[in-house]
């Protein structure tokens, strides 16, 4: 392990680099663009390249098309970026193109609150795009995470053939301290998947109903077509229904056969609880300090900490919910996730502290509100 002094935005650039980012591209927005500013500065020197472009489209289109070529490709943007991207991200899902999007919440909706936090983006993350398709995002809680779930999000986009969402929040972004990381020769690298047989018979859409293409690298012998139409095993436009139904129904079970891989979440000082916190992402801290104060006056609160939001832990949230009846939801929105938890648990009686006006959640907040039940 190693431990530095740094910030969430500053170490979600160095992980992309010590997992083998090679590509970003992309275009500055308050509050992720120290993202881009550290791998403007680290990715020459490690032999990769940055690219500014003229505007966010940009930005994800020549990292959608680094990544066709073979390149571990990254773009970072906020919540109005995000937004314009949105049709380029809906290529990179039916296009099955591997890309790590890092969304650095601020307060919205439009221009918003540039420099205030929030969690806004949460449902965004979860349909980004027009059309059918399943959306993988994670959230980390602390700056240990953001490194570790930075590498994790590139081995997502790897293994499945998708772009995946890391999605941060101002708070935790901009926060400076000291994370403990693992040594780079401990990393697990999920490498790109390949077709490595004889290219007359290389087919890159041909998987099967639980199984994500597989996108050899342009300029190596493997010809093959990539469009934003709905594509049979050559990648070539079709209207065949079957196959265009065969292949909506394995953009979801490409993942949802493999929860196993994708889901993870985190249950702090449960075990004994009366009361449930839910949260995640920069929440999660505030959260956590509240505790261990309640906890001090006798008082037994734990927490459930979504790590992937998307696809949410559906099991696990509708087991928490059913082992629990004081539960609080805690989020920087109005509500954005609360819904989730609700269609999972089937009930709607939470008690929630929701906040939209750019100033994070307090622990003495969290601690009025579990002391009303």
């Amino acid at each position: 392990m190693r431990e530095l002094i740094t910030t969430g935005n500053a170490l979600a650039a160095k992980a992309a680099i010590e997992c083998g980012c090679n590509f970003f591209g992309g275009y500055p927005i308050t509050p992720s663009s120290e993202i881009a500013h550290e791998l403007s500065v680290a990715l020459p020197k490690s032999g990769g390249n940055f690219i500014q472009m003229e505007d966010e489209i940009g930005g994800i289109s020549v990292a959608l098309g680094a990544s066709m070529t073979g390149a571990k490709a990254m773009t970072a943007s906020s919540g109005p970026g995000i937004s314009l991207k949105a049709e380029q991200i809906g290529l990179g899902f039916i296009a099955e193109i591997p890309l790590v999007i890092a969304n650095v919440m601020r307060g919205g909706p439009s221009t918003g609150l540039p420099t205030r936090v929030a969690q806004g983006d949460i449902l965004q993350a979860k349909s980004p795009s027009h059309g059918d398709f399943c959306s993988i995002a994670v959230a980390p809680g602390n700056l240990d995470e953001i490194y570790t779930e930075t590498v994790r999000a590139f081995n997502l986009a790897n293994r499945f053939s998708t772009p995946v969402f890391l999605l941060l929040d101002e708070t935790i972004g901009h926060m400076q301290g000291k994370a403990k990381i693992p040594d780079v020769k401990d990393l697990v690298i999920e490498p790109r998947r390949e077709f490595k047989g004889d290219p007359a018979e290389y087919n890159p859409y041909e998987a099967k109903e639980d199984e994500p293409a597989t996108l050899n690298p342009f300029f190596k012998g493997y010809r093959y077509h990539i469009t934003g139409l709905h594509h049979g095993p050559t990648g070539f436009p079709t209207e065949d229904g079957k196959i265009v139904d065969y292949n909506i129904k394995r953009l979801f079970n490409k993942i949802h056969a493999h929860l196993d891989e994708v889901i993870k979440f985190e249950e702090y000082k449960l075990e004994d609880a009366d009361i449930c916190i839910i949260c995640y992402g920069s929440v999660s801290l505030a959260a956590k300090e509240a505790v261990d104060k309640l906890r001090d006056e006798g008082i037994k609160v734990g927490i459930f900490r979504p790590i992937t939001i998307w696809p949410s832990p559906e099991a696990k949230i509708k087991e928490i919910c059913s082992k629990f009846k004081n539960i609080l939801v805690t989020e920087l929105n109005m509500g954005q996730y609360l819904g989730e938890i609700q269609r999972c648990a089937l009930r709607d009686d939470f008690k929630t502290l929701l906040k939209a006006n750019g100033r994070p959640i307090s622990p003495s907040e969290i601690i009025s509100k579990v002391k009303e039940f």
